[in-house]
C-alpha cells in the first residue's frame, strides 16, 4: 500500500474501509507481541521462576493496570496530535517492552530479578497497548466519519482477538521449543512489521474545540465502561488461567482455549459487527452480557475439555460485540474532537478489570482450585447484564 504520510480530511467510501481494514491488519500483527506471552507469561512464572499463582497473575494483569494509568494520556495525545501520532508510538513501545520482557530469561539472573525485570516490561507493554489501541480507535474514527464508530470499533477487535485466537498457540509452542526468550524474541519482531504497514498511510488532522478535563468526560460515559469492564472479567479468566486449569487437570492442548475464543470473538464481529451502529448498543449488549455468562459458567462446571473448550467459544461470542455495543453509547455522548479521550477512558475500565481479574482471583485461586475464577467470571456477567438493563431503562425514562 502506497500512500502520501501528509495529514489529510477524513476520507469515505470504499478507500476509507480499505485503509482501517489495513491498519486494523498491521494491528493483528502488532498485537501478537500481546497475544503470544498472554497465556506463557503465567506458566513462565509458576512453573520457570517457582512463584505462586498470586504472583503469576500479578504479571499477567500488570500491562492492563498501567493501560488505566495511560488511557486519559493517550486520549488526549491522539485528540490533540492525531491517531496515526500515538499509534506509531505505541507500536515502538510494543517492541521495546518485549526486548525488556526477553531479558528476564537471561539464564544468569535469579527468580526474583528475572521477575522484576519482567514486571517492568510488561508494565512497557500496557503503555504501548494504550498508545495503540486508542490511536488506531481515533484514526480509524477520523478516516470513516463519526456515523460508523461501532464499525471502526469492530473491525479493531478483530485485529485483536484474531491475534489472540493465533498468538495463544503460537506463543506456548514456541515456549516448548524455544522456551519463554523464543517467545519474547518473536514478540520484538511483530509490532515492527506492524509499524512498517501503518506508516505510509495518511494522518488526519485532529478536530478542534474545547477540551474538558479527562474526568468530566469519565463523568458522561462511565456506565458504559462499567459493562465493558464486567465483561473483561471473563476474558481474562480464560487468557490467565484456562492454561493452568488444563495443566492443573493433566489435559492436552492448554492453548486452544484461547483459540476457541478468539475464533468465536473474531466470527461474531464479522458477522455482526454492524448491529451496534444498525440497532443501537443496548440490545447487542444485553445479548452478548447472557451469552457470556453462560460461556464461563460452562467452563466452571466442566468435567472434559471439550466442555471448557466450549465454555470458551460462548465466552468469546458474548464478549465479542460489548465493548463495540457500549463504545458506540460512550462515543455518542461527546463530540468529535473528544472521541480519542472518550473512547480511552472507556477501555480503561475494560484494562482495570483486565488488571484486577488476574491477581485477585488468582489468590482464590490458590485456595479454592481454578475453576472458581470462572465463576466469578460468570457472576460478572450476569452482573453486566443487569447493568444493561438499567441503562436501558435510563434512557427510556429520559425519552418520556
Amino acid at each position: 500500500m502506497t500512500c502520501s504520510s501528509t495529514p489529510t480530511a477524513p476520507v469515505h467510501g470504499d478507500r476509507a474501509l480499505r485503509l482501517v481494514v489495513w491498519l486494523t491488519l498491521a494491528l493483528f500483527l502488532s498485537f501478537l507481541c500481546v497475544a503470544m506471552s498472554l497465556p506463557v507469561t503465567s506458566v513462565f512464572v509458576s512453573t520457570r521462576l517457582g512463584f505462586s499463582n498470586a504472583l503469576a497473575g500479578l504479571a499477567v494483569g500488570a500491562p492492563f493496570a498501567s493501560t488505566i494509568l495511560t488511557r486519559g494520556l493517550a486520549g488526549r495525545m491522539s485528540d490533540h496530535r492525531g491517531g496515526k501520532y500515538c499509534m506509531v508510538r505505541g507500536l515502538v513501545v510494543y517492541a521495546f517492552a518485549a526486548l525488556v520482557c526477553l531479558a528476564a530469561s537471561w539464564p544468569g539472573a535469579s527468580a526474583s530479578l528475572a521477575y522484576g525485570v519482567l514486571m517492568v516490561g510488561r508494565l512497557l507493554l500496557g503503555l504501548g497497548e494504550s498508545l495503540t489501541l486508542v490511536g488506531l480507535l481515533s484514526w480509524g474514527f477520523g478516516i470513516m466519519g463519526p456515523q460508523a464508530s461501532g464499525r471502526v470499533i469492530a473491525l479493531v477487535g478483530i485485529g485483536m482477538y484474531g491475534a489472540f485466537a493465533v498468538g495463544g498457540p503460537v506463543g506456548l509452542a514456541l515456549f516448548d521449543q524455544a522456551g519463554f526468550a523464543g517467545v519474547m524474541g518473536a514478540a520484538v519482531l511483530v509490532p515492527l512489521i506492524g509499524l512498517l504497514m501503518a506508516l505510509p498511510v495518511p494522518a488526519v488532522v485532529p478536530a478542534g474545540g474545547e477540551r474538558p478535563s479527562f474526568w468530566r468526560i469519565i463523568g458522561r460515559i462511565w456506565d458504559p465502561g462499567l459493562v465493558v469492564g464486567l465483561q473483561g472479567v471473563g476474558f481474562a479468566a480464560i487468557g490467565a488461567f484456562m492454561p493452568l486449569l488444563f495443566l492443573h487437570r493433566g489435559w492436552s492442548h492448554a492453548g486452544f482455549g484461547l483459540t476457541c475464543f478468539g475464533l468465536a470473538f473474531v466470527l461474531m464481529r464479522v458477522a455482526f459487527g454492524h448491529l451496534p451502529d444498525r440497532i443501537g448498543g443496548v440490545p447487542v449488549a444485553l445479548a452478548s452480557m447472557a451469552i457470556e455468562a453462560v460461556g464461563q459458567y460452562l467452563v466452571w462446571t466442566a468435567s472434559a475439555p471439550v466442555v471448557a473448550f466450549s465454555g470458551a467459544f460462548l465466552t468469546g461470542l458474548g464478549c465479542s460485540l460489548i465493548f463495540p455495543a457500549m463504545g458506540v453509547e460512550a462515543v455518542r455522548r461527546v463530540p468529535p474532537h473528544l472521541r480519542g479521550t472518550a473512547i480511552g477512558g472507556f477501555a480503561a475500565f475494560q484494562d482495570l478489570a483486565y488488571g484486577l481479574t488476574a491477581p485477585a482471583t488468582g489468590l482464590l485461586a490458590d485456595r479454592f482450585g481454578y475453576g472458581v475464577v470462572f465463576l466469578i467470571g460468570g457472576l460478572a456477567a450476569t452482573l453486566g447484564f443487569a447493568t444493561v438493563i438499567a441503562i436501558a431503562r435510563r434512557d427510556r425514562a429520559q425519552i418520556v
